[in-house]
Formats: C-alpha cells, structure tokens, sequence
C-alpha cells in the first residue's frame, strides 16, 4: 500500500480539482497523479514531463521518447514507470522491450542508462547528441531525463501503487519487475496516518 493516500474526486480543493479536471481532459489520471496532487506545487513540476517530451518529438520522435524514459526507468527499477512504457510500446504495435533499437535509439538509451545511474553522461557521447541534435537539444534531452528521473524517484520513495491497467504488462515470474518490493508490500495491510481515504 502506498505511504500516501491518493486524493479522490469528493475531497478535492479547488486548486487540485482544476489539475484533476485537466489530467482527466488530457493524459488521463493515475495513480502517481492523484497522489502529486496532495501537494500542486509538486505535481506541476513533475507534469512538465509532457511539455518536454512534447519539445522533444520533433527531435527524436515519440518512440525515441519512450526508448529514452524506458532506460531510465528501469535502470532505476522504477515498477510503474517501466510498466508505463511498456504499455506505451505496446500501443504501437511494438515488443515490450523496445527492440530492436536503432543505432540513434542506442545512443539516447545509453545516455538515459547513463543518467539514471551516474547523474551525468560521458563526455564523448554527449558530444555525439549535440552533433545529431544541436546544443539546444541536448539541453532538453537532459532537462526531460532529470524530469523522468525525479518521477521514478516520486513513486519509488513514496511506494505509489501500481495501476491496475499495467500490471498485466508483468511477463512472469522471472521479470525483474515481479520481484520489486513495491510490488510485494501491494497487499500488505498497513495503518495509515494521512488525511482522506485510500482511492481503490
């Protein structure tokens, strides 16, 4: 169970209900949304993820978007973002892997491999990304990954549930993400201190 209640529709103040509405009119709710809207401030940091990887698309397309979050996420073994992605690659048609990935796609998967695990990316392949995409690019490339990496961070610290919609995305028993704590703690009854009830 998550460490923070989600809010739900009848508790909202009037500051969360018009991020609520949007997010419903938009990308749809989830889960780490409707937890980030505890605190607004904190989830319009984290929904500058779109505009960025909005930015990015005409850089590297959407699938070089996902290929890029998809790395960071599961370097960082962050249960609801990998299965995100997931999803995201199966809506296309696509393996839930992402493979095979382009010479182009490797580089951005490195790089997002690289700054999930070290905070920084090598010199030499930095230098590849500004020839391929311009300083400005890379300056976005980095801003989304920081963004995709605090939201990894976000639902991890905060063991944020799974939605239900991704957990079928889980390939058995010897995926990596089966044996992630968040999701073992998922059942496990605990007392919550919070304000609000726990949205099912």
């Amino acid at each position: 169970m998550s460490l923070i209640d989600r809010v739900t529709e009848d508790t909202l103040s009037p500051e969360q209900r018009t991020r609520w509405e949007h997010a419903q009119a938009t990308h749809g709710l989830t889960h780490m949304k409707q937890t980030l809207l505890r605190a607004p401030l904190a989830y319009d940091a984290l929904m500058s993820w779109y505009p960025l990887r909005d930015a990015l698309i005409p850089l590297i397309g959407e699938r070089g978007t996902i290929v890029l979050s998809y790395a960071i996420s599961t370097t960082n073994e962050c249960v609801i973002c990998s299965l995100y992605f997931r999803k995201a690659l199966q809506a296309r048609g696509e393996p839930l892997d992402g493979k095979p990935l382009s010479p182009d796609e490797e580089d951005l998967a490195e790089f997002g491999r690289q700054v999930a695990r070290d905070g920084r990316a090598e010199r030499d392949l930095i230098t590849t990304l500004i020839e391929r995409y311009g300083q400005p690019g890379v300056v976005l490339l980095t801003a989304f990954a920081g963004i995709m990496v605090a939201t990894n961070i976000v639902n991890e610290v905060l063991d944020v549930d799974p939605d239900d919609a991704i957990l079928g995305l889980i390939t058995g028993d010897t995926d990596p993400v089966s044996a992630s704590p968040v999701l073992q703690r998922r059942n496990t009854p605990t007392t919550s201190t919070s304000e609000g009830g726990h949205a099912q």
